[in-house]
């Protein structure tokens, strides 16, 4: 039971009263309380659901929940990011020299610790990377070159590895080194011993020139095959003068309590050697997340992973999530500056788009579908409390809140969106939105990811659209050689009428789309020149139901946009172009609406 009392505060604090709880909902969710008096009691696991008595009115005074960040002194946490390393590894992913150089800009602006640029030696792309970073404004980040400890039989002094390195010039080393005894003799080939000597010369040699972060890897795995050699692995790093010792599951299939329970009782043996320790953790058992959250508590002040978790197999720990989860859900961290949470979502997108990778609709936080709800009765909760279905504000992450309309809604998700579009509707003309909502996604059609064709649909029902131009025929022909250019063309041939007007015009096309597209705004620009700054941005085909072969219904979604904002529409039939073509009337008929309503506006 927590109680608040407000004998002497007024309305003012009844309102904070309202607002106290824990630090993942801050002020955006109140607890439900139950008034009393001047008091409110906020209800907790202990009170029983059966309970017949009356809560009592407590004495005056004011009590915080123990873990109340404003008691508990705050731990810095380091967020050490490796997706210009790590995350090149996964599959599909690449990035070019100045996508590199333009992702380290952005993580330093969000206030990422240390920044790991990639391993000078592999390539030449890398090598010059440093050189190229060094004219970065990277503010209080630090730039970290990785490699890994001497050859087998060879000096520091003389290891090419070790020379690259030091080359990049970097205030910070990263250097891995194995920990399990069974990778040393048999992957390396190298005494126990040896090993030992390989990481301890290695550190020292380089910490002459940089801060150390030491990599122990299959930290884990070693320490359950052999404690006692692990932590001599790690204790040899920090003797020779590692700053960081960190610990790696490579594998990815350690257990949360698996990994509190390590970094505990290396904590113990490490502290009086003086380093700081970190952790390193693969999502090979999707528990990349749970892995390093537990190693924080146990200990570690130090996160290693990649934005979007982008890495070798299952990937790495999302840093995302790590830090989101950290700052909203649990006490006594703090990490990154102030303000910075809010471009999470952004710099998340900025990356995938950059890697050319399709972004995770459902990744937890910034995905386009953390915050979206498309069951009616989960809308209509959203509407009154937000937290009922939303475990923090959107806003919070930079992300939003998104109402997805279907043939699962209620008239909640429907009031929501008209209401997003500039409608305010009534109980009839939610009944017939829903209605043909139902309708159309039984023929194929879905308006989550169709926003514009959804408004125009909302006009359609509501009596308020007014086409501007119909289409009395269009003639497609496709794959005829141009031997000239030693190419396939199309040609798309449209009849429209504009008011009272009848224009026929005719365009070519690298395909049937792209024709009908120029054909379509050859037609109209002499009507509607603002058409010229719309352009087709992204174009996806999908059948509908594979079962009926050649015979299915496609599904074709159209991304368009002009120099103010983007939109999406929708066309679904068994003919591919017919399909494309109510895309593309959709798309242009969204666009001048919207242009009328800013005119009128």
């Amino acid at each position: 039971m927590v109680r608040v009392d407000n004998t002497h505060a007024g309305e003012k604090n009844k309102s904070h009263a309202r607002s106290l709880c824990f630090k993942s909902t801050e002020d955006y969710y109140p607890r439900a309380p139950v008034g009393l008096g001047e008091c409110f009691f906020f209800e907790t696991k202990s009170q029983s659901k059966f309970a017949t008595q009356p809560l009592k009115p407590a004495a005056s005074g004011v009590f915080l929940f123990l873990q109340s960040a404003k008691i508990m002194q705050e731990r810095s946490i380091l967020i050490y990011d490796t997706t210009l390393r790590d995350g090149t590894q996964g599959e599909g992913v690449s990035l070019s020299l100045q996508d590199k150089l333009n992702i380290a800009q952005r993580l330093a602006e969000l206030g990422v610790d240390m920044i790991e640029g990639g391993y000078p030696l592999s390539n030449e792309k890398d090598a010059m990377f440093f050189q190229k970073a060094r004219q970065l404004k990277l503010g209080s980040s630090l730039l970290a070159a990785f490699g890994m400890t001497r050859r087998r039989g060879m000096k520091s002094a003389d290891d090419p590895g070790l020379a690259a390195l030091i080359a990049a010039q970097t205030p910070v080393i990263t250097i891995v080194g194995k920990s399990w005894d069974f990778h040393a003799t048999e992957v390396l080939g190298v005494s126990l011993q040896e090993n030992l000597d390989m990481i301890g010369e290695t550190v020292e040699y380089l910490s002459r020139y940089a801060q150390i972060v030491y990599d122990a890897e299959h930290y884990f795995d070693g320490y359950r095959a052999n404690p006692q050699y692990a932590l001599s692995a790690v204790e040899t790093a920090a003797r020779a003068g590692a700053k960081w010792i960190v610990f790696c599951d490579t594998n990815g299939g350690s257990l949360p309590e698996q990994v509190s329970q390590v970094v505990k009782d290396s904590k113990i043996r490490l502290d009086p050697l003086g380093p700081r320790l970190g952790i390193h953790c693969h999502n090979d058992g999707d528990l990349a997340t749970a892995n390093s959250l537990s190693a924080i508590d146990a200990g570690c002040d130090q996160i290693q992973g990649t934005f979007n978790g982008i890495g070798e197999r299952c990937g790495n720990a999302d840093l995302v999530c790590v830090i989101s989860n950290l700052q909203f859900k649990k006490q006594g961290y703090r990490m990154l500056r102030d303000g910075s949470l809010q471009h999470l979502t952004e710099l998340s997108r900025y990356i995938y788009e950059t890697a050319n990778l399709v972004p995770r609709n459902s990744q937890p936080f910034v995905g386009r579908s953390a915050f979206a709800h498309k069951g009616g009765m989960h809308v209509h909760a959203v509407n009154k409390f937000a937290h009922t279905y939303e475990h923090m504000n959107p806003e919070h992450v930079g992300n939003e809140r998104r109402i997805l309309v279907s043939e699962l809604s209620g008239r909640s998700n429907i009031a929501a969106l008209t209401q997003k579009h500039g409608s305010d509707p009534d109980r009839l003309l939610l009944d017939r939105i829903l209605e043909s909502v139902v309708k159309k996604e039984n023929q194929g059609y879905q308006y989550e990811a169709a926003e514009a064709s959804f408004d125009l649909l909302v006009k359609q029902c509501s009596g308020t659209y007014r086409p501007h131009f119909e289409t009395i025929k269009y003639q497609i022909l496709a794959g005829d050689l141009d031997t000239s250019r030693n190419q396939q063309y199309a040609e798309a041939i449209l009849k429209l009428k504009v008011g009272q007007s009848v224009c026929v015009e005719a365009a070519e096309g690298h395909g049937p789309v792209n024709a009908m597209d120029a054909a379509l705004r050859k037609s109209l620009i002499r009507f509607f020149p603002s058409i010229e700054s719309m352009q087709l941005v992204d174009y996806k085909v999908r059948v509908v139901n594979g079962e009926a072969g050649t015979a299915a219904r496609i599904r074709v979604n159209i991304e368009s946009a002009d120099e103010n904002h983007s939109w999406h529409t929708i066309g679904v039939s068994e003919n591919i172009i017919e399909a494309s073509w109510a895309a593309l009337v959709d798309a242009v008929e969204y666009k001048l609406h919207r242009d009328n309503q800013r005119t009128e506006g």
